[in-house]
């Protein structure tokens, strides 16, 4: 086998794998979007994604709550970073 035979073997091998990979992403996009379209056929046209309010939280009230929790970590991270060094 010449190194010319090599190279058309190689080229070809690229493109038949380039067009398989290309063929599955296809599929994927079609399958998704078929899927997307029966859910949202199957829920009534619900917009799950919609936006939450300013100064609402999507848990029902428990913002504070978080915020308390959040301070209480970072303290806890600020208090070992002093008494660490």
């Amino acid at each position: 086998m010449t190194i010319a035979e090599m190279f058309e073997q190689s080229g070809v091998f690229t493109l038949l794998g380039m067009g398989i990979v290309f063929g599955f992403l296809v599929v994927l996009i079609i399958s998704v979007s078929l899927t997307g379209k029966i859910i949202h056929a199957l829920w009534g046209g619900k917009d799950v994604t919609a936006p939450v309010k300013a100064g609402t939280s999507p848990n029902g009230g428990a913002g504070a709550e978080n915020a308390a929790v959040t301070a209480a970590i970072s303290a806890a991270v600020n208090e070992y970073r002093k008494s660490s060094l």
